[in-house]
């Protein structure tokens, strides 16, 4: 079944609002959650659905690709890198909000902390204008914090320096039963003592000095398609920052900015640009070299052509993404007018200004200025 539209999910327009976005998310989660619908299968795939949707608006570099791309994403890539199963989309401050944090069923259902997805990573390249319309490769440099490779992301010096949290006895958590008048709940909080891992470190590493990660700078292959236009984003998932308690990286966005070109102008797949000629090569009809991306090629003008008159070339455009058709290239000719003569070109052109007489669309206007002012 077709995936629908992430703003048709939440009943939001396409230019809403963080806040517009968060509050249609929160009225749906509540309505749709597990815990007032058990059993209902259709209100679980709801709820599904209604987190789906809000993780990919509610996250800037998700939301434009979506925009642009739709259900699947740049390069046909979709959305596969985020983890939508575990995605809780800040629904736990509805219970916080209503019921002082505690869950439903007089349970906790979180336990003991699990494995959280790292954080995303946008890069910032600039291109030329070529590279843009060819294609190219380029190695960016990345600072992430990864793992430590000494002590593995565990943060001690030796497995055995890793003991249990006295305060939470390794659950990552710990409860307060509160009665209330819509029944018993429990206040479940994250372990402040163990920060909800569930275990203490009596000896940390000495690389990271038990913080378990360190700071590198990692040299990264970036693959440029051709055709990719200005604030583009390229998608390299798991380049992100590593994941937490063994959850997975996130991912790398590469933002393209294009430099402009001296003589073409792009718009979608077409490209344009202006090429001056003499009144001698209108009148008379010309050859001209035609400048491409590619090279000049050689294009005959009709004689009696007129200042902007533009004309297309197929085939001479912008390679499109995922697809081996080009747009066009459209030039426009304008005449250039001499603004210096010598008197041998003066008299010249008087004598070809007397020989011409009036033409045919000189004559035309004057009539109809004629009848416009009755003179």
């Amino acid at each position: 079944m077709a995936k629908r539209d992430y703003y048709e999910v939440l009943g939001v327009p396409k230019g809403a609002s963080e806040d517009e976005i968060k509050k249609a998310y929160r009225k749906l989660a509540k309505k749709y959650h597990p815990d007032l619908n058990p059993g209902d299968k259709k209100a679980e795939e709801a709820f599904k659905e209604v987190n789906e949707a809000y993780q990919v608006l509610s996250t800037p570099e998700a939301r434009a690709q979506y925009d642009q791309f739709g259900h699947d994403g740049p390069a046909g890539q979709g959305f596969g890198g985020f983890d939508f199963s575990g995605f809780d989309g800040g629904f736990g401050d509805i219970f916080d909000m209503f019921f002082g944090g505690g869950g439903f069923g007089g349970g906790s259902r979180r336990g003991r902390r699990g494995p959280v997805r790292g954080a995303d990573i946008r890069y910032d390249l600039d291109i030329t204008f070529e590279e843009a319309a060819f294609g190219t490769k380029k190695d960016i440099e990345v600072v992430r914090m990864e793992n430590c490779p000494d002590c593995n992301g565990t943060g001690a010096k030796n497995p055995s320096d890793a003991a249990t949290c006295p305060v939470c006895n390794g659950t990552g958590e710990v409860s307060q039963t509160q009665n209330t008048a819509f029944g018993r709940f429990v206040n479940v909080r994250t372990c402040d003592r163990c920060q909800g891992e569930g275990t203490i470190i009596s000896d940390p590493c000495p690389k990271c000095h038990g913080r378990k990660k360190i700071r590198r700078v990692r040299k990264i292959s970036v693959t440029i398609p051709a055709g990719i236009d200005n604030n583009q984003a390229i998608t390299l998932r798991g380049e992100g920052q590593t994941g937490e308690l063994g959850g997975p990286a996130g991912d790398l966005y590469v933002n393209i900015t294009v430099k402009p070109h001296k003589l073409f102008k792009r718009r979608g797949y077409d490209l344009h640009c202006d090429i001056p000629i003499t009144f001698g090569q209108a009148a008379l009809g010309a050859e001209l070299e035609v400048p491409t991306l590619g090279g000049k090629v050689k294009y005959s003008i009709p004689e009696g052509t007129q200042t902007g008159k533009v004309f297309r070339l197929r085939n001479q455009g912008i390679q499109h993404l995922r697809s081996n058709s080009r747009g066009d290239l459209y030039v426009r000719v304008n005449i250039e007018v001499p603004k210096r003569l010598n008197a041998r070109q003066k008299e010249l052109l008087q004598e070809f200004e007397e020989i011409t007489g009036e033409t045919e669309q000189r004559k035309s206007f004057f009539e109809k200025m004629k009848d416009a002012f009755g003179v």
